[in-house]
């Protein structure tokens, strides 16, 4: 028998597959080996020392100007407490005083940080010398509308600050193509009508994983960055381990686009055909801390799955739906296609995902490996199953012992794409 282990929340869970199976690990291309502290150092050194598109931070900052550092929420693996001990760095090294600093959380419409998480996100030392604020806590200010239509409503701190540097990892995005860049800001920084008007455009065809030219929501965040003006990023990719592979520094564009190329070339993955069964793990904690994020997963592994296949989706969602306005979507639905209809007459956040989760129950059976409730796993019109084992065998009789089988252990991360 083979033997692959998924993540799930902080642990492992270990799959044995029949002997002869026909499976195909979807991998990324690189060397699966531990990166130390020092060269993650290193390469974050090295970018904030040669930005792509614009001079180092340390130029572009003068003294007595307010600073801004946009980081993300406890949902994102994004790496905030390395990051900024080398933005602040550079921001010391041309003049700027801790005091003018604030650190700001992009919350969008997630729910707020305990103190106790904003710590560990940051660091003990950064928290005790810099100011930290969710950006959900502070007044909204309206800076204008983008030429789509969406209000630009962000939060005072970052408003009002002479410097905005925005921080983040890039991963595919299920209709934002990429994380990273300007989406540090929209949805991040933004309020819940401007979010919900940005998000709506992920009704175009081309609001998809990896894809930026035509994508009308990825260019929507990317005129707010202009309007906004981001005046420099520091955005990464990691590996599975959530080490830093490459860091991109400097212009909000230039740098991110640098970034996703490399994504591209390591996470991109070439299938020959289409599977019967997709086994796929979110990635552990925090990408499976609820359904909410977990979803992101799910949409990748669809690309991998045949029209009447299945999909074993293992995710911890320790936090359960994750989003009160999904789950009530969710809770008041008779059938995945009344949620997908509705979402077309009524965009509602939160409905949104759980309208892309239904598109997905639409074309394959979902087999759920979570620490939620039956009950609550079948509302989602998911098959709720108590082990991985559980769900492979159910899913083999369904599609027959002799079903091609794809395995994606970085289900947030790797991106199928069918060979043309």
């Amino acid at each position: 028998m083979d033997r692959i282990s998924l993540k799930y929340g902080k642990g492992l869970m270990e799959l044995e597959l029949p002997e002869g199976s026909n499976v195909n690990v979807l991998l990324p291309q690189f060397s699966n080996h531990d990166i130390s502290g020092d060269d993650e150092v290193l390469e974050l050194a090295g970018a904030m020392q040669n930005p792509i598109g614009t001079m180092p931070l340390s130029q572009i900052v003068s003294k007595g100007q307010k600073v801004a550092i946009m980081v993300s929420d406890i949902t994102r693996p994004s790496p905030t407490k390395k990051l900024l001990p080398h933005i602040l760095s550079e921001l010391k090294k041309g003049g700027i005083e801790d005091c003018d600093i604030t650190v700001i959380f992009g919350m969008g419409i997630h729910r707020s940080h305990t103190e106790e998480e904003q710590r560990n996100a940051v660091g003990d030392e950064v928290y005790d010398r810099i100011k930290c604020i969710d950006s959900n806590k502070e007044e909204y200010i309206n800076i204008g509308e983008t030429s789509r239509g969406t209000p630009i409503n962000l939060c005072k701190s970052l408003v009002q600050a002479d410097v905005r540097i925005c921080t983040g990892n890039i991963e595919y995005h299920y209709f934002a193509g990429y994380s990273g860049g300007a989406k540090a800001i929209m949805p991040g920084a933004a309020d819940y009508e401007s979010i919900r008007k940005n998000h709506s455009l992920q009704l175009h065809e081309n609001a998809a994983s990896g894809i930026i030219d035509g994508n009308p929501l990825r260019e929507d965040i990317d005129e707010v960055g202009k309007i906004v003006n981001i005046s420099f990023i520091l955005n990464v990719v990691l590996n599975e381990k959530k080490q830093i592979l490459k860091a991109f520094a400097g212009d909000y564009l230039k740098a991110h686009r640098e970034g996703c190329k490399y994504l591209d070339s390591l996470y991109s993955v070439e299938i020959k055909e289409l599977a019967d069964i997709v086994i796929v793990s979110s990635g552990g904690f925090p990408k499976d801390i609820n359904l909410y994020q977990a979803q992101k997963a799910l949409d990748n592994a669809s690309q991998a799955v045949k029209d009447g296949g299945a999909i074993i989706l293992a995710a911890e969602c320790k936090e359960g739906f994750g989003e009160d306005k999904f789950e009530e979507w969710i809770y008041n639905a008779l059938s995945p296609d009344e949620l997908v209809n509705r979402l077309k007459h009524e965009f509602v956040l939160g409905g949104h995902k759980a309208s892309a989760i239904a598109r997905i129950a639409q074309k394959a059976t979902i087999y759920f490996v979570s620490s939620m409730n039956k009950e609550a796993v079948e509302r989602i019109f998911f098959v709720h199953e108590n082990s991985i084992k559980a769900a492979l065998d159910s899913a083999l009789s369904e599609q027959g012992n002799e079903s091609k089988i794809v395995v994606i252990q970085q289900g947030s991360s790797i991106l199928p794409m069918l060979s043309k």
